[in-house]
């Protein structure tokens, strides 16, 4: 029921279970760690991104690699034996554009592996159990799926207003009873729940100038930075938030409810003022059960649809998503049309970063300089190369040019302005604008596109 393409394990053996836990969704599985195997071990180690920063006993994936078999073995046996311990991570922080800083847990290697492993094997079940609007940190979707379907819902399906969801440290909140609860739903492998609450609570340690400090237990919370932590919150998610609307939509909605979801930020869109109101009131109900809370400051309702006018008193209003700004505009014969550019902060933030660096590199090499800026501008045009955003997009390249172009004026005091402009718009060009994704909406009904989204009287029973 999705345009997503459905993901298919590489295993012949986990692809058994995968159509088991699709035949029947009420199963649950109780022999599952035998499908940990060196094979198992070595796809994991495969996957794994060979940029990644060192865990807390300094090792990469080159270095591990050094005797990749024996090594695997032995985890392996450990495995088996019951003697594998998850070690503690080490802490870091990164800073937020908000000024805030979020706490990151880099992982040894091994670790990295054996959650890697247990994704895969989890992933055939769950796959199976997730609705088609979630797209966050799922196999073959992505965010451009889910911007495509939000388009799709607010171009053909009945609404009038948007309720712009965001959780408050979604994965710093997550209680731990009710994650293992809800995965125990389909899991009651004794393994494998063993190594996802050794993983929950391992915890971390501070690095300090004399080593590491003391080791701190996690109470709450998925660790972010792990491999399995995005499963584990999409677990708690779907429970909590995706199933529970559908089924508040069939049983207590007047008219239409759609919801998209990627990872901890959700558009839910409605037919009537009523029913946003009364289920953000009760889905901050529900979300406490599992420790979570509806970020304030960040969750507003938005007027948006036809029947709002574009402009003057009651005009619909835009709201980000995903890097993009959304708003009602009309097309070249004036029939209602919704239109996406960049989000003014992500462009505002993107040509800071750009500031920044010709800053720091004006005095390397001209031709170095333009290959990589023109790596960072196909990179923005390859997210943001949206259909109607050529505006921004070429507001990016012209910003990028003038920041590049006073910096290296700053290089020398003799330099002349007309022939440095000549070159970098003669010998050094910038690529220009590119618009990468052209589909727009789906030639589809977005109920039929959101697994039956629509909530009216056709969609009350239950399917």
């Amino acid at each position: 029921m999705s345009h997503a393409l459905k993901w298919q394990p590489i295993c012949p053996q986990l692809r058994r279970v995968q159509e088991r836990a699709r035949a029947n969704r009420d199963e649950r599985f109780t022999s599952l760690a035998h499908y940990l195997t060196e094979a198992a071990l070595l796809r994991a180690y495969r996957g794994l991104r060979a940029k990644a920063a060192a865990g807390p006993d300094g090792e990469t994936k080159a270095s591990y690699g050094k005797g990749l078999k024996h090594r695997l073995k032995r985890l392996h046996i450990r495995l088996k034996s019951g003697t594998y311990r998850a070690t503690p991570a080490k802490r870091i922080y990164l800073d937020k554009p908000d000024g805030s800083q979020r706490p990151i847990n880099l992982q040894v290697i091994e670790d990295k592996i054996v959650q890697r492993a247990v994704v895969e094997i989890l992933n055939c079940i769950y796959e199976v159990d997730f609705r088609s609007c979630s797209y966050g940190f799922r196999p073959g979707r992505s965010q451009h799926q889910a911007l495509q379907s939000l388009q799709t819902v607010l171009q053909k399906g009945q609404v009038n207003w948007v309720l712009d969801l965001d959780l408050k440290a979604c994965f710093d909140r997550i209680d731990h009873a009710a994650l293992m609860a809800v995965i125990e739903k389909r899991v009651n492998d004794k393994m494998l729940l063993r190594l996802i609450r050794k993983w929950l609570t391992v915890g971390y340690r501070e690095e300090r100038e004399d080593g590491f400090g003391k080791r701190q237990k996690q109470q709450r919370g998925t660790p972010q930075g792990a491999v399995i932590s995005p499963l584990l919150s999409n677990i708690v998610l779907n429970e909590a938030m995706d199933r529970w609307v559908h089924q508040w939509r069939q049983e207590k909605a007047r008219g239409e409810v759609y919801i998209v979801r990627f990872a901890d930020d959700a558009v839910l869109s409605f037919e009537h003022q009523s029913d946003a109101l009364a289920l953000q009131v009760a889905l901050e109900r529900n979300l406490r059960r599992y420790g979570l809370e509806l970020n304030q400051a960040k969750t507003k309702l938005y007027r948006f649809g036809r029947n709002h006018p574009p402009t003057g008193p009651g005009r619909s209003e835009s709201f980000d998503f995903l890097g993009l700004t959304h708003f009602v505009g009309k097309d070249r014969n004036g029939r209602y049309l919704v239109k996406r550019k960049t989000a003014r902060k992500r462009l505002h933030r993107n040509l800071q970063k750009i500031k920044v660096w010709c800053r720091k590199h004006r005095h390397r090499p001209l031709a170095w300089q333009w290959q990589e800026l023109s790596v960072k501008l196909r990179g923005h045009y390859a997210y943001y190369g949206i259909r109607g955003n050529s505006r921004s997009l070429a507001q990016f390249r012209y910003q990028t040019w003038k920041y590049w172009r006073q910096c290296l004026r700053k290089r020398s005091q003799t330099g002349r302005k007309d022939r440095l402009t000549r070159l970098l718009n003669e010998r050094f060009i910038l690529p220009l604008p590119r618009i990468t994704h052209p589909d727009n909406w789906l030639p589809v009904n977005p109920g039929y596109l959101l697994g039956r989204a629509g909530c009216g009287k056709a969609a009350r029973p239950v399917l």
